[in-house]
C-alpha cells in the first residue's frame, strides 16, 4: 500500500512485470473494452473537461526500482499484484478520512459505518455509495426502454409462431400455440440489472441508508422496482445479458450505471476469479473529486461549470470554448481547483514550466471575464492556513494587472474517528468560506 501524490515506494522484483502493465500508461488506454473489470471515476473522459484520460496511475522511476504515484487514488491489481493508493492526507493507520469525506459530501451518503481505507474490500464501499449518484443521473434521462423478445405459449396468438417450440410443447395439440412477440418495454435486461443491484444493496450493512439517502433517490428506486420483475435465481443470467456495454444516443447515462451495477454484483467473482493478465480495480481521480467537493461547499457563492453543464463560454467570438472551474455569481471573480500542493516550498520543486502553467488558465479567465481577482483553491496541511495574494506584474505604472490568491482549505491530521474528522472539516470549511 502506498500513499499517492509525490510519494514513492520501492518495487518488489516479483511484482515488476505486472506493474509495468499499469505504470507509465495513460489511464484511457487501460480501461473499458480491454479491461472491463476496471472501473474509473469520472466515468466519461469526454464530458470531464480536464486531462483525466491522459493521467497515469503511477510511474516507474529510478531504473525500475521505485513506484511514483500521482493524483489517482483507489485500488488496482493485475494477477496477484495489488496496489492500494491513498490520498496524501491519509494518516499512519491507513484511515483515509479525507478521501471518504469528499465522497460523503459529493455523494451525500452517511459514511460513519463504512470502512475508511483503500484496500480491496473497503474500495467496494465506494461503489455502493456512488450508486445513488449514477442512478439519479440515469433516471433523469427517463426510464430506460428497449425492445425485448417474449416467448409465449397460449391461445392468444399475436406474434410470430415458433414452429419448433410449438411442436416440442404442444404435441399432441392442446389448444395452445407457441409464438414470440417484440415489445417496447421498461422491463428489460438493463432495468433488471439495476433492480438486482437495488435488491443486493438492500441486504448490505447500511444499504437501506444508501437507497434512502434523499427523496430523489427514493423515487428513482421506486420507479425501477415498479417497472421490473425480480427473480433472484436469474441474477447470473441478467449479468451475462449486460456484459455487452450499452450504446444509446439518448440514454447515455445508463452506460456508466450499467458498469457500476456489474462491478457491484460481480464483486466476489472479480475479487477471487481474475483472468490472467487482466487489470482490475476501482480508481478515482482525486483532482476531479476535489473539484466536485469544492462545488458543494461553494454553492450560493460560485457556479461550477463542466463541458456538459449547458452553459458555454468562448475565449474568442464563437470560437475556443473555455470552462472555468468556478465563477462567482456576479461573474467578477474566477477560481480554479488545484489538488496539487501550492505551499511555497512544494511549488519550488515543480520546475519552471509546471510552476508557471499553474497560473496561466486563471489569468486567461480573469482577462476573459474582465476581472482583476482570481483564486486558486487547494487542500492545505493542518496548520495555520495562509491566504497568499500574488499581484500580476505589468510594465505600465499605475495599471493593476490583477491579483491571484492561493487559498488553502485545511485538512485535519490528528483525528481518531471519521466523526471527529467530519466535525473538524466543517469548522475548516467555515473558515475557508469566510476568507473569500
Amino acid at each position: 500500500m502506498i500513499t499517492s501524490d509525490y510519494r514513492t515506494k520501492a518495487i518488489i522484483p516479483e511484482e515488476l512485470q505486472d506493474l509495468k502493465a499499469i505504470a507509465d500508461v495513460e489511464i484511457s488506454n487501460i480501461t473499458l473494452e480491454d479491461n472491463p473489470n476496471l472501473l474509473v471515476f469520472p466515468d466519461s473522459f469526454e464530458s470531464y473537461d480536464r486531462d483525466f484520460g491522459k493521467k497515469m496511475v503511477c510511474n516507474i522511476v529510478n531504473d525500475g526500482n521505485t513506484l511514483l504515484t500521482n493524483s489517482i487514488v483507489g485500488f488496482i491489481g493485475r494477477n496477484q499484484t495489488q496496489l492500494s493508493i491513498h490520498s496524501r492526507f491519509a494518516n499512519d493507520e491507513d484511515e483515509d478520512y479525507f478521501l471518504h469525506y469528499m465522497l460523503h459530501r459529493v455523494a451525500k451518503i452517511n459514511l460513519l459505518n463504512l470502512q475508511h481505507t483503500t484496500n480491496e474490500d473497503s474500495v467496494f464501499d465506494f461503489l455502493l455509495y456512488l450508486f445513488p449518484l449514477y442512478l439519479k443521473k440515469a433516471i433523469n434521462q427517463g426510464m430506460y426502454k428497449q425492445y425485448i423478445t417474449r416467448k409465449n405459449n397460449d391461445a392468444n396468438v399475436r406474434g410470430v409462431i415458433d414452429v419448433n417450440r410449438h411442436i416440442r410443447y404442444n404435441k399432441p395439440f392442446n389448444g395452445k400455440i407457441a409464438y414470440s412477440t417484440r415489445e417496447y418495454s421498461y422491463d428489460n435486461d438493463v432495468t433488471q440489472l439495476i433492480r438486482h443491484t437495488i435488491e443486493f444493496i438492500s441486504t448490505y450493512d447500511g444499504g437501506n441508508d444508501i437507497l434512502n439517502v434523499d427523496s430523489v433517490t427514493q423515487e428513482a428506486v421506486s420507479q425501477i422496482v415498479s417497472a421490473t420483475t425480480y427473480i433472484h435465481n436469474e441474477l447470473q443470467s441478467v449479468i451475462n445479458k449486460n456484459l455487452k456495454p450499452i450504446v444509446h444516443p439518448y440514454y447515455s447515462e445508463y452506460a456508466p450505471l450499467q458498469r457500476l451495477c456489474l462491478q457491484i454484483l460481480r464483486h466476489e467473482e472479480l475479487k477471487y476469479g481474475h483472468e490472467d493478465n487482466e487489470i482490475y480495480g476501482v480508481l478515482i481521480d482525486a483532482a476531479w473529486l476535489w473539484e466536485e467537493y469544492l462545488a458543494e461547499i461553494l454553492k450560493g457563492k460560485y457556479n461550477h461549470y463542466l463541458k456538459d453543464s449547458g452553459k458555454r463560454f468562448y475565449l474568442f467570438e464563437n470560437f475556443q470554448q473555455i470552462i472555468p472551474d468556478y465563477l462567482s455569481l456576479d461573474k467578477k471573480i474566477v477560481a480554479d481547483a488545484k489538488y496539487i500542493p501550492l505551499n511555497t516550498d512544494t511549488e519550488k520543486s515543480y520546475g519552471e514550466e509546471k510552476a508557471t502553467a499553474i497560473y496561466y488558465k486563471t489569468i486567461t479567465y480573469m482577462y476573459r471575464f474582465c476581472t482583476n481577482k482570481g483564486y486558486l483553491f487547494y487542500p492545505h496541511p493542518d496548520e495555520d492556513v495562509t491566504s497568499v495574494p500574488l499581484k500580476i506584474k505589468t510594465e505600465v505604472a499605475g495599471v493593476n494587472g490583477g491579483t491571484i490568491t492561493k487559498l488553502g482549505l485545511r485538512i485535519p491530521s490528528e483525528c481518531d474517528t471519521f466523526s471527529e474528522f467530519s466535525v473538524q472539516m466543517k469548522k475548516y470549511e467555515d473558515e475557508f468560506i469566510s476568507l473569500l
